[in-house]
C-alpha cells in the first residue's frame, strides 16, 4: 500500500458526541486523538474550550457541532452557537441543515442559513462542514444541497450526524462527490467502522470520516505501515451506547 499512516489518520474526525459520555471520557478521548494523530476531535459544545486546551501543541484540530443533531434550531441560535464555538477555540464547525425546511422545499431559507454560518466562519478563518442527514432525503434534495454548498463555498458536505436512521453509504458518497464543485470536500459519518472501509471511501474521494471507533480503525493502519502499537485503554461507557 502506497502513502503513509497520516494519509488515513488525518481523515478521522474523532467523535465525542455521545450524550452519556462523562467529562473523564471526553478528556481521555482527546488524548487518544492526539496519540493517533487524527484530523480533529468533534466534541460536545460545552466541553470545546477544554478540548482546545488539551489539543494545544498538537496537529489535531478542535471541532464541534452546530444545530446538532436535528437542525431545527433558529438561524439566530445556530449563529450564536457558531460565535461561541469560535470564541472557545473551534477550528471546524459541523452544522446540521434545517431538515424540515429541506423537506418542505424552502430552498431560500436553507441557502440563507448555510450562507450565514459559512460567512461567519470564513470571516474568522474557520471551516464548515454542512451535514445533510441523507437518510431522510431523496437524491434530488441531496443534489440540490450539494449545489447550494458549492455556490456558498462550504468546506465540506457531510452525509449524516450518526444519530439519524442511517449513516453514510457508498451510493450517497459517490452522489455527493459527483455533484459538488472543485474545492468542496466530502465527509462520511456513520457507517465507516474499520480500516478496510476507510481505505475504500478514500479511494472513492472522501477526505474525512466521523468515527468513534478510531482506535479499532487505525490500529491496522499502524500495523500496515510498520508503526509501533499504541497502548491505550479507553474508559468504558457506563450506560447507553
Amino acid at each position: 500500500m502506497s502513502g503513509c499512516y497520516q494519509d488515513y489518520s488525518k481523515m478521522i474526525d474523532h467523535s465525542l458526541l455521545m450524550p452519556t459520555m462523562t467529562v473523564d471520557q471526553l478528556e481521555e478521548g482527546c488524548r487518544l486523538a492526539v496519540a493517533y494523530d487524527v484530523a480533529s476531535v468533534c466534541i460536545m459544545p460545552y466541553n470545546l474550550k477544554r478540548c482546545a486546551e488539551l489539543l494545544s501543541g498538537s496537529t489535531v484540530q478542535p471541532s464541534t457541532t452546530i444545530g446538532f443533531p436535528h437542525g431545527g434550531h433558529k438561524t439566530s441560535t445556530k449563529l450564536f452557537e457558531a460565535e461561541k464555538a469560535i470564541e472557545d477555540g473551534c477550528q471546524e464547525l459541523d452544522m446540521v441543515v434545517n431538515i424540515s425546511q429541506v423537506l418542505s422545499g424552502r430552498w431560500q431559507y436553507v441557502t440563507d442559513e448555510i450562507r450565514a454560518i459559512v460567512e461567519l466562519a470564513h470571516a474568522a478563518d474557520r471551516k464548515v462542514k454542512v451535514i445533510f442527514e441523507n437518510c431522510y432525503l431523496n437524491d434530488t434534495q441531496k443534489i440540490r444541497l450539494c449545489q447550494i454548498c458549492t455556490e456558498l463555498k462550504a468546506d465540506w458536505v457531510k452525509t449524516s450526524t450518526g444519530y439519524g436512521t442511517g449513516g453514510a453509504t457508498f451510493e450517497d458518497l459517490k452522489l455527493m462527490i459527483d455533484n459538488v464543485g472543485p474545492g468542496i470536500q466530502v465527509k462520511a459519518a456513520g457507517g465507516v467502522r474499520d480500516f478496510e472501509t476507510l481505505v475504500k471511501v478514500k479511494e472513492l474521494g472522501v477526505t474525512r470520516c466521523g468515527a468513534s471507533r478510531t482506535q479499532v480503525m487505525l490500529d491496522p493502519a499502524r500495523q500496515q505501515y510498520g508503526l509501533s502499537p499504541i497502548v491505550f485503554e479507553p474508559i468504558k461507557l457506563t450506560s447507553g451506547y
